[in-house]
């Protein structure tokens, strides 16, 4: 089962790439919003459109995170391991819930 646990580093290390990847696409959408020759309501109309395509792949990383750790857990079904597992998935559903929320709110303005 060695390979199981691999395979879980591996999705844990492509779900910070895709937070990486989100965080450089944002900056320089900002850079460019913020040097741009608009009025300051369409930079803060875009500026909200920013951070709700940072929050969205914030949220994708953290999802696929979830699953990284579900893989390592099957590796090393170990008690402690699950109760871990499950105080993990807790916490990051609950950060999921209230980041797509909050994504939800900044895309209807």
């Amino acid at each position: 089962m060695e390979y199981v646990r691999y395979i879980g580093n591996f999705i844990s290390f492509f779900s910070g790439l895709i937070i990486i990847w989100g965080v450089i696409i944002s900056a320089f959408q900002f850079i460019k919003n913020e040097f741009s020759k608009n009025s300051d309501n369409e930079k803060a109309m875009k500026r909200g459109y920013i951070r709700a395509s940072l929050g969205s792949y914030i949220l994708l990383g953290l999802e696929v995170l979830i699953a990284a750790d579900i893989i390592d857990t099957i590796a090393h079904p170990e008690l402690n391991e699950i109760i871990i597992l499950i105080v993990i998935v807790f916490i990051r559903t609950f950060i999921s819930y209230f980041l797509q929320k909050e994504i939800k709110e900044a895309s209807s303005h």
